[in-house]
């Protein structure tokens, strides 16, 4: 197979790591980059000297050897700019959030397999290692049944004006949930408050409920005296913990549950709770981000479908547009 040659549209704070990280993918050629800031392109030209810089995206659209297009710009562009690519023939990569409605995600979806093009979106952290173990657990059943899920993405800092905690930070944690759980929610609540600037929610809180009384509940902050950056899952066996601060213990499996003893009458007549040992197990350590590009390239080669597809990002807006609408509805529930 021909290596696939790509380019790098958007070089700026995220675009600079997929720009590095592309760049050392073996069955990859770093055809171009793009940037509308002269300065920028100036900057990293040099770097990569095989890259034709292009400061229209027109222009490096029109080019005809270039398969596919890696796209790190603003959110408010990804709809416009995914969906010219696909028109030029080009397979799309995609940062989150994949656009900022349903009904363009959805065009976007319809677009690619109509051309035939591989659209594919960064839900980086579903190409993480311990989210990988995660999803083994699960479908292994050490777990037990799946009770719910809680995740938890907190700082002080960095704080938006052109998006709230809900689209800038939850795209993260409702792609895992719905990759763990592998299905939609039935019902959506969100909360929140903007507290810094007018109309820009800097805390929310998103109620998920789930198919067979699952729930899941994430808490997105940029206004918060902790980072953090942690997952629970709890079964009806065992529970586990993805904390990604912790430099090395990514992962805790708590041997503990609660079981419920039930009387002839069908009444509850105890409940017993167990508590047994903590087991850390050892977690690769690759980088994600490396996962997920080489995991998009071989995609494009082979024309499989990737993990995080459009139709994956179809899912996540379709959660966040419905906690949008919950929030301005002030917290009433929202069918999915």
């Amino acid at each position: 197979m021909h290596k696939v040659k790509i380019a790098c549209v958007g070089l700026g704070g995220w675009g600079k790591n997929i720009l590095r990280v592309s760049s050392q993918i073996p069955n990859a050629d770093l055809k171009a980059i793009c940037d509308t800031n002269s300065s920028v392109l100036q900057k990293f030209s040099p770097q990569y000297p095989n890259a034709k810089p292009y400061a229209s995206y027109d222009d490096l659209l029109s080019e005809e050897n270039l398969d596919a297009v890696l796209l790190a710009t603003p959110a408010p562009q990804h709809f416009a700019m995914a969906s010219a690519a696909i028109q030029a023939g080009k397979h799309v990569y995609v940062e989150k959030p994949m656009t900022l409605t349903a009904a363009e995600a959805e065009t976007l979806v319809q677009q690619a397999e109509a051309a035939g093009r591989t659209l594919m979106v960064g839900h980086l952290l579903e190409y993480h290692p311990a989210v990988q173990y995660l999803k083994s657990l699960i479908e292994s059943g050490e777990l037990g049944d799946l009770l719910y899920l809680y995740s938890k993405r907190l700082n002080l800092g960095v704080v938006r004006n052109d998006e709230n905690a809900l689209w800038s930070l939850a795209p993260h944690d409702i792609s895992v949930i719905l990759y763990l759980l592998d299905c939609e929610p039935e019902r959506v609540t969100a909360s929140g408050q903007a507290l810094l600037q007018p109309g820009i929610e800097d805390v929310v809180f998103v109620y998920l409920q789930f198919p067979q009384g699952r729930m899941a509940q994430i808490h997105v902050s940029w206004l918060d005296p902790h980072k953090e950056r942690k997952l629970v899952v709890v079964g009806s066996k065992k529970m586990a913990v993805f904390d990604d601060m912790h430099p090395s213990e990514k992962i805790r499996v708590y041997d503990k549950s609660a079981t419920v003893q039930w009387s002839n009458a069908n009444s509850i007549e105890a409940i017993s709770v167990r508590h047994g040992e903590i087991h850390i197990p050892v977690i690769d350590t690759y980088e994600p981000l490396n996962k997920e590009l080489q995991h998009f390239v071989d995609c494009v080669q082979t024309g499989q479908t990737p993990r995080s597809d459009g139709r994956d990002g179809l899912r996540v807006i379709r959660v966040l547009e419905k906690a949008g609408q919950s929030l301005k509805a002030n917290g009433e529930m929202v069918l999915v």
